[in-house]
């Protein structure tokens, strides 16, 4: 099966959240698996050529804005076996910048161009290399529009009349809403598609809309956030159009890229351990308090966020409990850039706690790693979470998570209460609440002086398989369905 997977970001080239490591693992797997998965994203200013190996292509064209405009094509391969080939789509007006979407916190006013262009290239990309693929796998807002060109401009081509399109919704929040008259004229899409059912949202042209309505198979990145995105709630106004989609609608959670975050063979902490000696993550747990400064008792244990600091992902909560928090035998290191409300929340917890709370505010890879190894409890009590990668790797280092009931933390954290010893692998809450949030927080805490039940539960955490070989297989198999069911336009 040929598969073009195409998205705004992938690691290692360009990133700003998790739709990259995405990106970056799940093309080579499907590679693995004996198809040719290709990879394109645009050519950034900020991606370095020279040092991943990428070479020039050559240009084509692609009608766009009213004209002709021309693309470079920029070719390399990526995955730790260099299996992938990755294409980067070049036009310095549009991707020239210091920035993938905004810059100084606001967005680009030509995003609508930006990345309208970027949608129609890629299928005149595969035009130009003469490569006809199956199925094109398109990723958030940035390529929604693929599928509304499939259905409209390319519907009687047939260089792409056995080509169908999944699309994946990694974060519904982000819509790509633009305005319409202006979107139209860039894009040359045909007018009749701006209206409900097509790409209209709120008297907006939105490109998350367009991928949406137009895919012939639509798939979220965790089965309970499937079910989620089709309330009021969770819906972000799509919620109908996506019921009424349900049929074709999938839930298929994310992988971990285990040659990157295992701690048998991490060289970014203290000492490699495995499932059956764990105890070796105390060596870890040394380095880091001596590291960040942290000053709690050796046996406190170490509870440790690493994520991204904004409402989303549960923070405002810990305004109502900072001082029961801090009341509690443990400590905390916080790794993670944000909101500069919860800068400011965090740096008053530490200079608060005499030592027990450290904070860094910064992205750092390499601390990462340690703390994950360090962690005895990971908390994450996001407000939604469509996925979550943060609890899979915690995990896998034998960290128990300590999360709400929503998207791919429901899926994958089975809470010691619910499930026992036996299948149990962390701590989770439904309510969001600060309350709700403390009392899981104090059972891990009682339960972590149990070493018996503890170990036991590390162990569960740390031989659960979320590797991506398997999900590689769930998306073969829902680009089949896809392909099989190739939807008509407006059906």
């Amino acid at each position: 099966m040929k598969i073009v997977y195409a998205a705004s970001e992938a690691v290692p080239f360009a990133k700003t959240g998790g739709l990259a490591d995405v990106a970056g693992a799940l093309p080579a797997w499907l590679n693995r698996l004996q198809h040719k998965a290709i990879l394109v994203i645009p050519c950034y200013k900020t991606i370095d050529r020279a040092a991943h190996g990428l070479r020039y292509r050559g240009s084509f064209d692609v009608p766009f804005n009213g004209e002709i405009e021309a693309a470079g094509l920029y070719e390399g391969v990526t995955g730790d076996r260099h299996e992938t080939p990755v294409y980067c789509i070049s036009n310095p007006a549009y991707f020239n910048r210091n920035g993938l979407y905004q810059e100084g916190g606001k967005d680009y006013e030509d995003n609508a161009a930006r990345f309208g262009f970027f949608n129609r290239a890629i299928l005149e990309m595969c035009r130009f290399l003469s490569f006809k693929p199956d199925l094109v796998h398109c990723n958030d807002w940035q390529t929604g529009l693929v599928p509304a060109y499939l259905k409209t401009l390319y519907a009687d081509d047939p260089f792409f009349a056995r080509t169908a399109a999944l699309f994946t919704i990694h974060n519904l929040a982000y819509q790509g809403r633009f305005d319409p008259g202006y979107a139209l004229r860039a894009t040359m899409l045909p007018h009749a598609i701006f209206n409900v059912e097509g790409v209209e949202l709120w008297g907006a042209f939105s490109f998350i809309k367009g991928g949406i309505y137009y895919a012939d198979a639509l798939n979220t990145v965790s089965d309970t956030h499937k079910k989620e995105i089709q309330t009021e709630e969770y819906g972000f106004g799509l919620h109908g159009l996506l019921r009424t989609r349900s049929g074709v609608l999938h839930g298929i959670m994310n992988g971990v890229d285990y040659s990157l975050w295992d701690p048998e063979h991490d060289p970014y902490i203290a000492e490699n351990y495995t499932p059956h000696c764990a105890g070796k993550k105390s060596a870890s747990r040394k380095e880091a308090m001596r590291r960040l400064g942290l000053t709690g008792e050796a046996d406190s244990p170490l509870v440790v966020i690493i994520s991204r600091l904004s409402d989303q992902k549960g923070f405002e909560l810990f305004y109502d409990i900072r001082k029961a928090i801090m009341e509690r035998d443990l400590m905390l290191a916080v790794l993670g850039t944000g909101e500069p409300r919860y800068h400011q929340l965090f740096d008053d917890m530490a200079r608060e706690s005499h030592g027990r709370v450290k904070i860094n505010f910064t992205h750092d890879e390499e601390l990462a790693h340690l703390l994950y190894a360090a962690a005895d409890i990971f908390l994450m009590p996001s407000r939604y979470e469509p996925c979550g990668l943060g609890q899979l790797i915690a995990m896998k280092y034998g960290a128990l998570p300590v999360v709400r009931e929503t998207g791919g933390l429901a899926d994958s954290v089975l809470d010691y209460d619910a499930h026992g010893p036996k299948k149990g692998n962390g701590f989770t809450f439904r309510e969001y609440s600060a309350g709700a949030m403390l009392e899981r927080i104090d059972r891990a805490l009682t339960l972590y002086r149990d070493k018996n039940i503890w170990n036991r539960l590390m162990a569960n955490a740390m031989t659960a398989d979320f590797g991506w070989e398997s999900t590689a297989k769930k998306y073969m198999a829902l680009y089949k369905r896809a392909i099989n069911t190739k939807k008509k336009p407006g059906a």
